[in-house]
């Protein structure tokens, strides 16, 4: 996999800037956006060359400076997008469209990324062994009840320390230092695998309750083995104890800073925030659409009613140095 990224890097950087193409670098896997890249094509006639990268973005994009070939970036985490930003790798970008199309809170307030999806950071509990109703705040999962039940992913991982600095920005450092050593003193291992291997965990029996996106479920249940583990939990939707809602986080796309193709990367950033490519997103992606007009699919809306935190996700990014430190202080993925 990382030698075809490689490679196809490599071929991407040969490629002159033709009118009608766009260069996309992208965090997103291929078979999730491939529909969004095919129904772009079919209604602009332009063509979009994607390289999938899997980690570094910003720092490739960095080292390439002005021979960067790339004209947009899809990433997921507003971690990611603030970075890219804050790095200087990406432009603002004056669209009445996109305003019109993405709520404010889910773009920033400079317009160098918006937002196309969100996803939320849910519980995952085992139908058996936990009841309905019993964890309803992000908080709760730091209660001794919980002792020994909780499996989740590194707490240095993305979506993990999104969770964390939106619980900075709710509670404050200190309160979530005790927050952060309850979740570890609770846990039934250590910190290990991706949010599905933490579902196939609670299958197992080896917990009883884990953090993971929505859109995981989705996933699957549309793999014969998966849906095994997925069919043994529900979704729960947390929310923070001071009455926000449920922690969400976004996929999201800016334009590279010197992009050679601005006029069709603008058109494949407007076309992505257009009611055809949102109910893509809500069919073949699992995920919440932004454009408010947009429903979710009927699969997702089965899951229950999610009510977000519409805290502006800048506010969270901010908290992110804090949040890692926070991992790193509590030793949080050594476990209990």
């Amino acid at each position: 996999m990382l030698r075809t990224a490689i490679l196809a890097t490599t071929a991407l950087a040969a490629l002159p800037a033709f009118a009608g193409e766009v260069n996309v670098y992208s965090y997103r896997q291929p078979e999730l956006i491939q529909p969004l890249i095919d129904g772009f094509q079919e209604a602009t006639g332009h063509t979009a060359n994607v390289v999938y990268i899997d980690k570094g973005i910003t720092e490739r994009l960095v080292a390439e400076g002005e021979r960067s070939p790339a004209d947009l970036i899809f990433t997921v985490d507003i971690s990611r997008l603030a970075e890219a930003k804050e790095a200087g790798v990406t432009q603002p970008v004056e669209s009445e469209t996109l305003e019109t199309n993405i709520p404010e809170n889910m773009r920033d307030a400079d317009n160098h990324w918006f937002g196309l999806t969100t996803r939320g950071r849910v519980i995952y509990a085992s139908k058996e062994r936990v009841g309905e109703g019993e964890v309803t705040t992000y908080e709760d999962l730091a209660d001794p009840e919980w002792a020994g039940r909780i499996c989740t992913r590194s707490g240095t991982h993305v979506y993990t320390i999104g969770l964390i600095s939106a619980m900075i920005e709710h509670n404050g450092v200190e309160a979530t230092r005790d927050w952060l050593e309850g979740v570890k003193a609770n846990l039934a291992k250590a910190p290990e695998g991706n949010d599905r291997a933490q579902v196939k965990s609670i299958w197992a029996g080896e917990c009883d309750v884990s953090i993971g996106n929505t859109y995981y479920m989705g996933a699957m249940l549309k793999d014969p083995e998966q849906a095994e583990w997925a069919n043994a939990v529900r979704i729960e939707f947390p929310t923070f104890e001071d009455g926000s809602g449920t922690h969400v986080n976004i996929s999201g796309v800016a334009m590279v800073e010197g992009a050679s193709n601005e006029a069709e990367a603008l058109a494949f950033m407007e076309y992505l925030s257009s009611p055809e490519a949102q109910q893509t997103y809500a069919e073949v992606v699992n995920e919440y659409p932004v454009a408010p007009d947009t429903p979710p699919s009927d699969l997702v809306a089965g899951w229950g009613e999610i009510t977000a935190d519409d805290t502006p996700l800048t506010d969270i990014a901010s908290h992110r140095a804090e949040a890692l430190k926070l991992v790193e202080e509590v030793d949080f993925d050594a476990g209990s």
